[in-house]
């Protein structure tokens, strides 16, 4: 699927509704971006402190955890 999207002030992007539907994003998730070559690609990173608010208690084991993942899915996007 490919949509024609415009830049926004400040550089915004807007997603279209039927891309962030189709993805189940939700306002506040996280994507990453990489440029290949001539392009942007947006990838959506897991959710950190998965089944957990925002302000929940967390250890720092499940901390650690989550920052590695997100290391690791940054590093093989390089």
């Amino acid at each position: 699927m490919s949509l024609v999207i415009r830049v926004g002030r400040k550089y915004a992007l807007y997603l279209p509704k039927e891309i962030v539907e189709k993805l189940g994003l939700r306002e506040g998730d996280r994507l990453l971006l990489s440029i290949r070559g001539n392009e942007l690609v947006l990838r959506p990173l897991p959710r950190l402190f998965k089944e957990r608010s925002y302000w929940a208690e967390t250890t720092v084991e499940e901390f650690e955890e989550e920052s590695e993942e997100l290391t690791r899915i940054s590093e093989e996007d390089q």
